[in-house]
């Protein structure tokens, strides 16, 4: 047999979503197959601090009455400080040691400071291959503002909106009344770089909505209006090809909203009632290929790699992209791998996946980089 891979788990981190993270690491610590891998799982604690974490599933379950969390345990992780070493170290009660060499960092964070280019553009300063977009995309994907203008631009249908600062609304809030009318009533005001549904709101007439811009502006300080469609929520997987090889995307799963207003944290991570998720969804073979077609442009036109989730309106006038999640939920029960288990992976074969398709991206670029460096 082949020397195992070393894989670093990253996960936690500063944003309000740092719980789901960890949910995310335990379905990987669970999942990953430890004849291939050794798992190194580095957490970022909510200020930011990166220590080394106990390789656990069960620490990071996901329950309503103790969300998980990544605490300061007293070590220190350092990356490395050059391209031309891939050693982690560890440093705590006993001193400085070596955690050995990495081949690759598995970055499963969620929200500002980790999915939105930030880590990313750290790996990519000291050459650690990584699984997932890089600086551009992941910073477009988090940002819900520019992730619609983008698609627009690449003739993909999005749901109207409108983007209100904080400023914007602090001295001309007639702006955020008029963008309202403008786009008719429901709509949602979301903020612009936070995922999860953290700090989303429905507003259903014009008095809802100061409150709703006040949820939305302690996430961020830039804020969508959105208008409300009407139509058939669905999400589809998206996974990168090999260098030359195309990308390309599962079946359709779809989230029914039956007694909630929205699909909101409390439904996706806590098992609210009033939701129900389909997967496969029951989808017409032409409008399946439409839907998955559209998938992959939206994941080339922001320049995604590794993966995706690319969630949808199915209206009357045909498919309207509501965002794209560079890094989305990987929990067992999320829609990204449930929807890869339905098309014919298992969850240790979609992250076998997931890790080849960015050591061999990473391959491709060292190979190009070479051969310009030679010519």
């Amino acid at each position: 047999m082949t020397d195992k891979l070393t894989v670093a788990l990253l996960f936690g981190g500063r944003s309000s979503e740092h719980s789901i993270s960890c949910a995310t690491a335990g379905g990987v610590l669970a999942a990953i197959d430890r004849d291939r891998y050794t798992v190194i799982p580095v957490g970022i604690t909510r200020d930011g601090t990166f220590v080394l974490e106990d390789d656990d599933p069960t620490k990071f379950a996901l329950t309503a009455a103790a969300l998980p969390e990544v605490a300061d345990n007293g070590t220190r992780v350092l990356w490395p400080d050059n391209a031309r070493s891939r050693e982690l170290i560890v440093v705590d009660d006993s001193g400085r040691r070596s955690l050995g060499s990495i081949d690759l960092v598995f970055p499963i964070l969620h929200g500002p400071y980790g999915e939105d280019g930030t880590v990313q553009g750290m790996l990519e300063l000291v050459d650690l291959p990584f699984v997932g977009s890089g600086v551009l995309a992941s910073a477009l994907g988090m940002d819900k503002h520019f992730t619609k203008t983008v698609l627009q631009q690449a003739s993909l249908a999005v749901a109207p909106w409108r983007t209100i600062t904080a400023d914007d609304w602090a001295d001309a809030p007639g702006m955020a009344y008029a963008a309202l009318e403008e786009l008719g009533l429901p709509a949602f005001v979301k903020p612009a770089r936070a995922g999860s549904s953290v700090g989303v709101s429905r507003v259903a007439s014009s008095d809802q909505l100061a409150e709703a811009m006040a949820v939305a502006l302690a996430e961020d300080d830039k804020v969508l209006i959105e208008a409300g469609l009407v139509g058939r929520e669905l999400e589809v997987a998206v996974l990168q090809g090999r260098p030359g090889e195309p990308a390309h995307a599962s079946v359709a799963g779809e989230v029914v909203v039956t007694g909630r207003d929205f699909y909101d944290f409390a439904a996706k991570y806590l098992d609210a009632a009033g939701i129900e998720l389909l997967c496969p969804a029951n989808l017409a073979p032409v409008d399946l290929a439409e839907m998955q077609a559209i998938a992959v442009r939206a994941f080339e036109a922001i320049d995604a790699a590794g993966l995706a989730r690319v969630d949808f309106f199915l209206t009357a006038d045909g498919w309207v992209i509501n965002e794209i999640n560079t890094m989305p939920g990987f929990t067992p029960i999320s829609m990204f791998p449930s929807c890869w288990l339905a098309s014919g992976y298992t969850y240790p074969q979609l992250i076998d996946e997931l890790i080849e398709v960015a050591l061999a991206r990473a391959a491709h670029r060292r190979r190009r980089t070479s051969a310009v460096v030679t010519e």
